[in-house]
């Protein structure tokens, strides 16, 4: 059995905390959902040493530029192509719009949210698709060589119509769905939508996938596969 820890949008005190290594010590993997501070990972990673994986939502995105390879920025409002930038930093790795393999689990990345202003990191449902279709070559060599398309994917907003709100703002897209109905990741890992109540539905099995929202923080556990 795998086990994960998922955290997005709010840093747990639960997590943020000296006891973080007994309380979440025997994890195989971190994963981001989105919204969090690059430090925040940064002590999740140098706290428990395992693997952080997470993609960027639409807040939290000073950082982001780290991860971009056509530019870098120098804080002054300039930007310069770079060709070395890592997609590690912070003990994380990003996995927004690429596929990996990480501890044995297979994991994918979308991140960002529904178009609402002119904010970075936000897409309209074109947009979103049109990455998805950038993913579909590695997918399929997913699927000849270790025989699935994917375990994990790793998304900030939700599916339209599963856990997410009628506003603008936290609209789901409707290409995860169809995402979903052909690849059939087994879990779609979510944030973006708030849950103040312990007993606010957080799981939602649409087909072959469990779609979760790992608002604050979710402890997933995973069957292995044979």
């Amino acid at each position: 059995m795998k086990k994960i820890l998922c955290v997005s949008d709010h840093i747990d005190p639960l997590v943020y905390s000296s006891q973080v290594k007994d309380r979440f010590g025997d994890v195989d993997l971190v994963v981001s959902a989105g919204d969090l501070p690059m430090d925040y990972l940064g002590f999740i990673a140098s706290s428990l040493n395992k693997p952080v994986v997470f993609v960027f939502g639409n807040h939290n995105l000073e950082k982001m530029y780290l991860f971009r390879r056509d530019f870098r920025s120098d804080h002054v409002g300039h930007r310069a192509f770079s060709h070395g930038l890592s997609e590690h930093h912070y003990g994380s790795t990003y996995v927004g719009w690429k596929s990996a393999l990480i501890s044995g689990v297979l994991i994918a990345g979308l991140g960002g949210s529904m178009r609402y202003n002119s904010g970075d990191n936000q897409y309209t449902e074109r947009q979103m698709r049109r990455r998805i279709y950038r993913l579909v070559p590695r997918l399929i060599y997913n699927r000849i060589r270790y025989g699935r398309y994917l375990d994990v994917l790793v998304t900030h907003a939700p599916p339209r119509g599963i856990h997410d709100r009628t506003d603008p703002c936290h609209l789901g897209f409707r290409s995860f769905i169809w995402f979903m109905k052909v690849f059939q990741p087994r879990y779609l890992l979510h944030g973006h939508i708030h849950l103040y109540d312990q007993n606010a539905l957080r799981i939602t099995r649409y087909m072959n996938t469990d779609v979760i929202n790992v608002y604050d923080h979710f402890v997933l556990e995973m069957d292995e596969i044979t």
